[in-house]
């Protein structure tokens, strides 16, 4: 596996693990035994970056990789989030200091470690001022708990805030094929400052794979029951148009559209490193395997060229009022 930097020295693999979809958000948790040892298998293949929060589960999934991890500590990066009200049942937005210092705690038994990665704030809380969300990471950095600050989600002036009290060595925020709002903003203002970027649904939540259409059923307790593009068959089947273009590339290179669409993520910077999300060991292989995939300048330029609009909101509204513009 090639291996990639964030911000000034964190050295993770080219293509990460988003561990979420083992404990929630799309129906009924995996496997525990099963998760455990795609984990395993996943360092077997070179996989370093590991990413899970609090809130998955919630907790469960921080306990599911601190236990899958465990053996192989020093192989891997461990990144987890904290900023949700988890105590009180109201599930709101919590990034004050008290609360972020006492998540940490717990984050640190659950993920079996003396020390957190990766800790990323996990949605921007109005109400608590970024610098003091930074100045609380700093002061947990010094104390040895955490190695590197991040943030998901988070805006311009927020992320430009951030890194003047703390260094923010990598943001997360969604990027795709079907959704490149970052490139306007955003990927400028990490390439000044020399922050990396982590996609999440770098596959578009599965969609572009190939394995879903507009009469795709999802499962009970599956988010994507709620996320209008997903919701809205008629924009699925509109945004079937990625799938296609996807396939065509791929045919001509003898891999999958998934592939392609890793591929063309690695392709734009590189200090971007996506994190696919699988329950499926041979999803994790085709998924690690798209580091080989060589796209070309042709390739892109078609990709390019295409100009193709998604349809349909990536997030339900009450989701969309918690990003940070």
């Amino acid at each position: 596996m090639q291996k990639r930097t964030l911000g000034a020295n964190l050295h993770v693999s080219a293509i990460g693990l988003g561990c979420m979809g083992m404990s929630s958000g799309f129906g009924a948790p995996a496997d525990k035994q099963e998760m455990i040892d795609l984990s395993r298998t996943a360092v077997d293949r070179g996989v370093t970056l590991f990413d899970t929060a609090q809130v998955y589960g919630p907790f469960t999934n921080e306990e599911l990789v601190g236990e899958a991890l465990e053996p192989v500590r020093e192989q891997v990066v461990i990144a987890t989030k904290f900023g949700f009200d988890l105590e009180s049942g109201g599930g709101g937005l919590d990034s004050r200091p008290e609360t972020i210092n006492r998540s940490v705690e717990g984050s640190l038994k659950r993920l079996r470690t003396d020390t957190i990665d990766l800790l990323y704030q996990h949605r921007v809380d109005p109400n608590v001022p970024i610098e003091d969300v930074a100045g609380t990471v700093k002061e947990l950095i010094e104390a040895g708990k955490v190695r590197h600050f991040g943030l998901s989600e988070a805006g311009v002036q927020t992320i430009r805030r951030a890194h003047a009290v703390q260094p923010v060595t990598t943001l997360q925020s969604e990027y795709s094929l079907w959704w490149r709002e970052p490139e306007e903003a955003i990927l400028p203002t990490l390439e000044e400052l020399g922050i990396g970027f982590i996609p999440f649904s770098p596959l578009g939540k599965g969609f572009l794979t190939g394995k879903i259409d507009e009469n795709t059923e999802f499962a009970d307790g599956d988010f994507r029951n709620t996320v209008p593009r997903f919701v809205d068959r008629e924009a699925r089947k509109a945004n079937l148009a990625f799938v296609d273009l996807l396939t065509t590339i791929a045919e001509r290179k003898d891999a999958t559209p998934a592939q392609i669409a890793l591929a063309w993520l690695l392709g734009q910077k590189p200090w971007i490193v996506p994190i696919p999300g699988t329950t499926k060991l041979h999803r994790l292989e085709e998924n690690i395997t798209a580091a080989d995939v060589e796209l070309t300048p042709d390739d892109l330029r078609e990709i390019a060229e295409a100009q193709i609009d998604a349809r349909g909101g990536r997030y339900a509204e009450a989701n969309q009022r918690m990003i940070d513009r």
